[in-house]
């Protein structure tokens, strides 16, 4: 009997994450990456095939080891991330520095640990970035810029693990209605329109499409905007 792939989706006790996950869990073996063990237990309990992988991904210690008992894996979705808002005269370097650390380093020190089982697995590296890492607006400073470094690591990255066979997939998804973005819109004095906004499953699937390309093509970015 053929086992089936493994994925590593981070984020993955909600909004975009835990749809990515369900997602996966149809043709993968799903480790549920994020902090807090018992939100990923209860989404364990509801996904076949998935369990949780508990971690502090700005923990560069606590990543190594966990990352130590992953020999193989076929595909690693970087779903988590973060968001301030605030102009460039308001934010100081603690907002910068949180932002960065689990937008960017965090990305790039998992990814690091995982590279020996991504490349066993010629695996598939997809990052969730947004429309922010396309074009900056005022009071996104901090959250644009780090976008804008995960857009240059994915490029980078799957520049250089191409010989490898490891392929890189960057995605842009536009305001998704999801609790972070209900804080957003809340931060910027909005209203919540949930409508009005991509859905989390939209962007899941479309993860998963380009995770399930046919292996005579390589999805390197996809820009998604809400229709309305």
């Amino acid at each position: 009997m053929t086992s089936r792939p493994t994925a590593l989706v981070t984020g993955a006790s909600r909004g975009i994450g835990i749809e990515i996950a369900r997602n996966l869990a149809e043709t993968h073996d799903v480790l549920l990456g994020g902090r807090d063990p018992a939100a990923l237990d209860a989404v364990a309990s509801d996904i076949p095939g998935a369990r949780s992988w508990p971690v502090e991904l700005t923990d560069d210690a606590a990543v190594q080891e966990a990352a130590a008992d992953v020999d193989r894996l076929d595909v690693l979705v970087h779903s988590a991330g973060t968001v301030e808002l605030g102009t460039l005269a308001e934010a100081g370097t603690d907002s910068w520095r949180r932002t960065f650390e689990l937008n960017v380093f965090a990305v790039a020190e998992l990814t690091r640990a995982l590279l020996p089982a991504l490349r066993a697995a010629q695996g598939h590296v997809v990052l969730v970035n947004s429309g922010a890492g396309l074009g900056a607006k005022p009071g996104w400073g901090s959250y644009a810029a780090s976008k804008f470094a995960l857009r240059a690591y994915a490029d980078v990255l799957r520049a250089e693990e191409a010989e490898h066979g490891v392929l890189v997939t960057s995605v842009f998804p536009g305001r998704v209605a999801t609790d972070m973005q209900r804080e957003v819109r809340a931060s910027e004095g909005g209203e919540f329109e949930a409508a009005r906004y991509l859905r989390p499953e939209t962007v899941a699937s479309t993860v998963a499409s380009a995770v399930r390309t046919p292996a005579d093509a390589h999805v390197t970015e996809i820009v998604l905007r809400p229709r309305n």
